[in-house]
């Protein structure tokens, strides 16, 4: 049985609560992973709204994929993500500060990539979107190197998110030149 207590902070406030490393695991996964899908989800009432209106009238470059393919790729590539951190997430606590380091990057890496959503799409700017992409690109190489010197299946995983987003600003790039004003 669950029951809240109250307490001071800093306090544990569930009692008889079943913890154990394995379901701490599990959750934090749950959480890694959450995350990404919800960086993906908090710019999908921007990107449905401006794919209906202002990406209509814009010229796109070669090789640019049908709209229903993002949703379905980028699910898959916020599951990689969040795993990798996740991963990153357990190696030993003596190499914490490696890791540390690495998660951060990882963070920055999320920001960027929860930003460009509204500077492209939301702002209708495709210069805004360069200027998030370009150095998304740079911490996203960043991060894999942190993340391979921890664990290098983390790094591998997020080869085909580099490969998105190396797609995805050759795209924004495109979009930029071929309806410049």
């Amino acid at each position: 049985m669950l029951s809240v207590v109250l307490a001071p902070p800093g306090v544990c406030v569930f009692q008889n609560f079943p913890s154990s490393p394995r379901l701490t695991a599990v959750l934090t996964l749950v959480g890694f992973i959450g995350l990404c899908l919800l960086v993906g989800v908090s710019g999908a009432g921007l990107t449905a709204q401006a794919v209906r209106g202002w990406y209509l009238t814009l010229v796109a470059p070669p090789g640019t994929p049908p709209n229903w393919l993002f949703a379905p790729v980028w699910t898959a590539l916020y599951v990689l993500v969040g795993t990798a951190a996740w991963l990153v997430w357990r190696v030993p606590a003596y190499r914490s500060v490696d890791k540390r380091a690495a998660l951060q990057l990882w963070g920055w890496q999320l920001l960027l990539n929860a930003l460009w959503t509204p500077a492209f799409f939301g702002l209708h700017s495709t210069v805004l979107g360069l200027v998030v992409i370009v150095p998304l690109v740079a911490l996203i190489g960043m991060t894999m190197v942190s993340f391979a010197r921890l664990r290098p299946i983390a790094a591998a995983l997020l080869v085909p998110y580099l490969g998105w987003i190396c797609y995805a600003t050759y795209l924004n790039i495109g979009f930029w030149w071929l309806n410049r004003i």
